[in-house]
């Protein structure tokens, strides 16, 4: 299986002084998503969480809500012409009764690791209805400290384990209301991360993440935001910039949405009941 770091040769320059030594890398390599078999998807990530990475991009996609809806989760041997295992094939075999989506060609077949949608048809195709839709923000009892909010980056880049050794990697951090971290992922790709800790909140049975906050390291685009209101979590905060159609969305879904999340300063766009100042 692949590794989630690598050592390559570089010449290192400080100070106009040259040498060579070798530096640890973040490993990205792809990864194809097959649904009962069929290819599905394929998106770049950094090994690790495979399972969890398949069946959290199947929540976003609206096709799974909880554990039961999966039968089996496996590698796929053969995916090479001599018949070996590359570790980077995962087949979601659905359980009876569950429907499996319309695969067609309008749909992605390719995500790269800094865009989780590209290849949509539309913008309405990703609007996907949620199986957890989520309360308004005036009527959902969440409620999140700004002070708290504010020690949460420094909380996700402490447990942040192969970000220290590569500095190449995004992470989500899944915390309860009260500040308490829950999970952690890292992958090269923001939006893998993010399918990691749906997916194995999935496994766990913990969906809809309901109280939660979901933290990113990087900006918050529609598709984080898509993510995030596909698992019921009621608080999506970035250390960057949201998009506008990550703001619309939190709008229309009920979602708060917190940008520029640097100490005690941020921006909250949307749902701004649920934050405390």
């Amino acid at each position: 299986m692949g590794r989630v770091t690598e050592r390559r040769r570089v010449i290192r320059v400080r100070g106009g002084a040259a040498g060579v030594r070798p530096d640890t890398l973040v490993a990205e390599e792809p990864l194809e998503i097959r649904l009962n078999g069929k290819p599905l998807a394929i998106t770049m990530r950094t090994p690790g969480d495979d399972f969890a990475l398949a069946v959290g991009f199947l929540v976003s996609e609206g096709v799974l809500a909880s554990a039961e809806d999966v039968r089996a989760v496996t590698y796929c041997e053969g995916a090479t012409e001599d018949g070996s295992n590359t570790y980077n094939v995962v087949n979601v075999q659905l359980a009876p009764g569950v429907p499996l989506p319309d695969i067609t060609l309008e749909r992605n077949v390719y995500t790269t690791s800094s865009c989780g949608l590209c290849g949509k048809a539309s913008l309405d195709a990703v609007r996907t209805a949620t199986r957890f839709p989520l309360r308004s923000a005036a009527e959902d009892p969440v409620r999140v400290p700004a002070r708290l909010l504010a020690e949460l980056p420094d909380r996700l880049r402490a447990a942040q384990k192969v970000f220290e050794s590569t500095g190449g990697l995004h992470a989500a951090g899944l915390f309860s209301a009260e500040g308490r971290l829950l999970d952690v992922r890292e992958d090269v790709g923001r939006h893998n991360a993010v399918d990691k800790i749906v997916g194995r909140a999935l496994q766990a049975g913990q969906l809809p993440l309901a109280g939660a906050v979901l933290l990113v390291s990087g900006r918050a685009s529609f598709e984080l935001a898509q993510k995030a209101v596909m698992a019921g979590v009621p608080v999506l905060a970035a250390v960057s910039a949201p998009s506008s159609l990550a703001v619309d969305l939190a709008l229309d879904s009920g979602l708060t949405l917190v940008g520029f999340l640097r100490g005690p300063d941020m921006n909250i766009y949307a749902g701004e009941d649920r934050i405390t100042l």
